[in-house]
């Protein structure tokens, strides 16, 4: 039987949002055993043009929400990426896994070909669904998601392949 839309999206999109929530959870620890707030963490970057961690996950959180959203044609819940805490953070990814949750197969899958429009600030981008999710939201999800994990690990939590791609 071969892979699905549904297959290849809300099921990584829940397993990699948890392992997200549970990195940032270490870096919560992290801080609370170094004796420092962690805020420090949240609003951390690699580079001075990079965004901060608090914008990787806000990004990861909006790609994979907006992603099933769209397959689906269902209403794109609007987060106010007003985040300040690592809590808040891991809030963000607990109410984006409810969403996702709430999707079946029958909603995304059979989405392979439909009509994507994505309006951005300064173009608009016209996928079909399978390129919208393989070349799009998959690739961005990972990149906010490790650019993530790699802003706590330069800040000294100790995290490892394992943390990233989970049990």
């Amino acid at each position: 039987m071969p892979l699905s839309m549904y297959q290849s999206s809300i099921p990584v999109f829940i397993h990699m949002l948890g392992n997200l929530r549970n990195i940032l959870q270490k870096g919560a620890a992290h801080a609370t055993n170094k004796n420092f707030d962690a805020t420090i963490l949240v609003n951390s970057r690699l580079a001075p043009d990079m965004f901060a961690l608090a914008r990787q996950v806000q990004i990861a959180t909006d790609m994979v929400k907006g992603c099933a959203a769209r397959l689906a044609g269902v209403e794109l819940p609007k987060y106010d990426d007003n985040e300040s805490t690592i809590d808040e953070l891991m809030a963000r990814i607990d109410k984006t896994v409810a969403f996702l949750k709430e999707f079946s197969p029958a909603q995304i899958d059979g989405t392979e070909e439909k009509a994507i429009e994505l309006a951005l600030r300064t173009r608009t981008l016209n996928f079909d669904g399978k390129t919208y999710l393989q070349h799009f939201v998959v690739p961005n999800m990972y990149f906010h998601i490790t650019t993530t994990y790699n802003i706590l690990r330069h800040n000294g939590v100790e995290l490892g392949k394992q943390d990233f791609i989970g049990g």
